[in-house]
């Protein structure tokens, strides 16, 4: 059932249309208070609406789909970029006419996060990190841009049920899932479309980040693609970086898991930020 789930359509900078779900039992439009969470790569917004659901209560969490998943269709490569996807987080704040927003993702969406946070910090409040990606060092970032070319190239002549078997053994058992369960509901030109993103680099170094300022909490990652040591070193690195007591595991199998693991930590967090300022009120 979606009757706490308001659709939300909207234009990306280029005028791209995009999609994103709004959260929320009380069916309101939110200027503040909001929270915005992406998927990763393969999944689309209803892989977080377990999540969303337990994080609604004090909070608006809007959940977009990603330029070129789920009903955020985009078949061109040319406008899949990380600069492109950041652009479109702030056009939603934009088409919502809020100020700023809490603003997190899960691997694609968790670098997602980190170059909004770059890019438009006076409109990121705070970040939640959850399984970030590698930052891959030249022959990494070769090797990851062949394998998505290599991708793209299956899904154009095979479909996408068998461009991602040779993929999904290979993934941690919730993002298998996800994965699996978003296929049906996307559109086979718009995902290879986005596997263009491989020939684009977020980051050269992780040092790069560190000049993100906001309280960013860090959930850790359990593979060579989202390594647990990166997260740490985030940690480190970021001034008011908070590595989370929670972490992937392979205990986690599904959505529901996904979101009953990580929740508690993410709530803390949330509760933990200053509030927002209120409106000063005016001369009588």
């Amino acid at each position: 059932m979606r009757t706490d789930i308001i659709d939300i359509t909207y234009s990306g900078p280029d005028g791209w249309p995009l999609f994103a779900a709004l959260v929320d039992p009380y069916r309101r439009l939110p200027t503040a208070n909001v929270v915005v969470l992406m998927h990763g790569g393969g999944p689309d917004h209803q892989s977080l609406i377990p999540l969303a659901r337990q994080l609604c209560d004090r909070h608006a969490v809007l959940l977009p789909d990603v330029r070129g998943y789920g009903r955020s269709l985009c078949s061109e490569e040319a406008k899949h970029t990380w600069t492109s996807y950041a652009a479109d987080v702030i056009a939603l704040l934009d088409h919502l006419k809020a100020d700023s927003a809490i603003v997190g993702g899960a691997g694609l969406g968790a670098t997602i996060t980190l170059r909004t946070a770059r890019a438009h910090r006076e409109r990121v409040r705070a970040a939640i990190l959850i399984s970030v990606e590698d930052i891959e060092d030249d022959e990494a970032k070769v090797a990851e841009t062949a394998f998505m070319r290599e991708f793209a190239a299956r899904v154009r002549e095979e479909g996408l049920y068998a461009a991602w078997a040779p993929i999904l053994p290979n993934l941690a058992p919730v993002i298998r899932e996800m994965v699996y369960d978003a296929i049906p509901r996307s559109n086979a030109a718009s995902i290879a479309a986005a596997a263009a993103i491989g020939d684009d680099r977020a980051f050269r170094g992780v040092s790069e980040l560190a000049g993100i300022a906001m309280p960013t909490l860090i959930i850790p990652g359990m593979d060579e693609r989202h390594p647990q040591a990166l997260a740490e070193q985030l940690a480190d690195l970021l001034p008011h970086g908070k590595l989370a007591a929670a972490a992937m595991s392979d205990a986690i199998m599904t959505a529901e898991d996904f979101a009953r693991c990580l929740a508690p930590a993410i709530r803390e967090f949330l509760n933990e930020l200053p509030p927002l300022p209120t409106a000063s009120a005016g001369p009588d």
